[in-house]
């Protein structure tokens, strides 16, 4: 199996995944995203105290590439500081931009480098980075 086939069912993988997909009980940050150019919407939900990220989810529809990013973006914020977010996104942003190149530099969004190739096909660009669009202003809010 090349890296190719195993970077696509994660991402499928990711895209069924429900683990992060529920409403929090005490959200102190809820920021929505869409994109109109294929009807992706997102609502991020984040409990955020003390600096820190203790809790996040969402809810929404979407095609498999935004969910799953979504998810994986969850799963590596979950316990982070509001800063260290802010970098990832970042750091994901410029990957999918092709201005992060660095194998090394991008090894912190763990399976989200999954979606690195993901910026030779323009017209999935804005679904896989929705998400981080979304937490980027969610926490400008914050």
């Amino acid at each position: 199996m090349n890296l190719e086939s195993i970077y696509t069912e994660l991402i499928a993988e990711q895209s069924r995944n429900t683990a992060n997909k529920h409403h929090l009980v005490a959200p102190t940050v809820t920021s929505q995203g869409h994109n109109p150019s294929c009807g992706d919407e997102i609502t991020l939900e984040l409990e955020i105290a003390d600096g820190k990220i203790k809790d996040a989810s969402f809810t929404g529809v979407g095609c498999a590439i935004s969910q799953a990013s979504t998810s994986m973006m969850i799963d590596l914020i979950k316990g982070e500081s509001v800063e260290k977010a802010k970098h990832l996104a970042e750091l994901f942003i410029g990957m999918i931009k092709r201005e992060i190149t660095d194998d090394e530099a991008l090894e912190e969004l763990d399976e989200a480098i999954a979606l690195k190739n993901i910026s030779n096909m323009p017209a999935r660009v804005k679904c896989a980075v929705l998400s981080w669009h979304t937490l980027d202003s969610a926490l400008k809010e914050k």
